[in-house]
């Protein structure tokens, strides 16, 4: 008999047929859809409580999928956590100066963290998700991350800090098809998600924007403080370095000879940066805390370095500082290189491993943020 899986549904088609495909290969399967406590627009902010109904009401709800499917479907409470790994970790970051990114975090904390814990103790071998990424084994035996067939649907950039046990426990049936095939079996199978609508990048602000859900804490209310240019010189005052990234455009609201871009944040004293387009480009970057899903380098090595999601990953030179953490130099300059990103490593189309970006410019050299 073929080991007992839990699936990850969210009520997309990306998970149903996922879960579809597992039935199809006569995996005994489990659903399970966990709860954050910011499903509705009021739970969006942190001093109202969670609906006490809200188990129940996600159950109702999901009955229509499940039974699309015939498989069991429970409802798993990680209000606490989820705000405690993740929301909590999304603030801090902004009071850092740091642009945060949560799908990174949710992904290792929350799904391959207190989520597989849970599926582990219904019996269930594997956690499966609607991911588009693979997995496969290299010459020892060890499970290795590899980006999705789908070059415009990939998403092992937020796989990147999951272990190698995680990876072991981790499926992903949709990673060698196309989202295009992903719909033509839903088709086929006549399966009917429950929202047509794409995961969003940050899954628990529902109304509004993070700079709204941001000033609903406390600690971002009476943040005013200078704007400056590279050279020093204090040109105007911004409303709270929580309203601004790097490369940022709109929002500045300052007159200049040219656009004024957001090239720095300073939370120490409370300035924000700012400069011309050509200030964007960085050649080096330093990442810290880095996940190696492959053996940690020795030596400097070549890889294609992401800095966000959306960024072509590009050529640059990875030497390690320590077993953690490396100085990354890109051959060609890169705009807005961010910290707080996630910076992920490739060789090819397997991840090596990903990090957090803590510094922006070479060693020893004066950098923003």
């Amino acid at each position: 008999m073929k080991p007992k899986v839990a699936i990850a549904i969210s009520g997309g088609i990306d998970s149903l047929v996922a879960a579809y495909l597992l039935k199809s290969r006569g995996h005994p399967l489990l659903g399970l859809h966990f709860i954050t406590g910011f499903e509705t627009r009021t739970s969006a902010a942190p001093d109202i409580p969670a609906d006490p109904n809200l188990l129940d009401a996600t159950a109702k709800h999901l009955r229509p999928l499940a039974a699309q499917l015939d498989l069991p479907l429970e409802v798993v409470d990680l209000r606490t956590t989820f705000r405690r790994i993740v929301v909590d970790y999304f603030t801090k970051a902004y009071t850092l100066g740091r642009t945060p990114n949560p799908c990174l975090v949710c992904n290792a904390g929350i799904k391959f963290g207190d989520l597989l814990a849970h599926a582990r103790r219904r019996g269930a071998a594997y956690l499966a998700t609607g991911h588009y990424a693979r997995i496969m084994r290299d010459t020892q035996g060890l499970p290795q991350l590899y980006k999705g067939v789908d070059a415009a649907k990939d998403q092992s950039y937020f796989l990147a800090r999951l272990t190698r046990d995680q990876l072991a426990a981790a499926r992903f049936p949709l990673g060698g098809l196309t989202k295009d095939r992903t719909r033509d079996i839903a088709r086929e199978a006549g399966l009917t998600p429950l929202t047509d609508q794409e995961s969003q990048d940050i899954c628990f602000i529902r109304e509004g924007g993070y700079v709204q859900f941001l000033e609903r804490h406390l600690s971002f209310r009476d943040t005013a403080g200078p704007v400056v240019d590279t050279t020093g010189k204090r040109v105007g005052i911004h409303k709270g370095l929580h309203r601004f990234t790097i490369g940022q455009r709109r929002g500045i609201g300052i007159p200049g000879p040219a656009p004024y871009y957001v090239v720095g944040l300073e939370p120490h004293a409370n300035r924000l940066v700012v400069g011309a387009k050509m200030d964007l480009y960085q050649d080096a970057c330093r990442v810290s805390e880095i996940n190696w899903i492959a053996a940690p380098p020795k030596d400097a090595i070549q890889v294609a370095a992401r800095i966000r999601y959306r960024h072509q990953a590009a050529p640059a030179r990875l030497a390690p500082l320590n077993s953690s953490s490396a100085e990354i130099r890109f051959t060609t300059p890169q705009k807005a290189v961010t910290p707080g990103q996630g910076a992920v490593f490739y060789a090819g189309d397997r991840v090596l491993g990903g990090g957090w970006i803590t510094a922006v410019g070479a060693l020893g050299a004066t950098a923003h943020g």
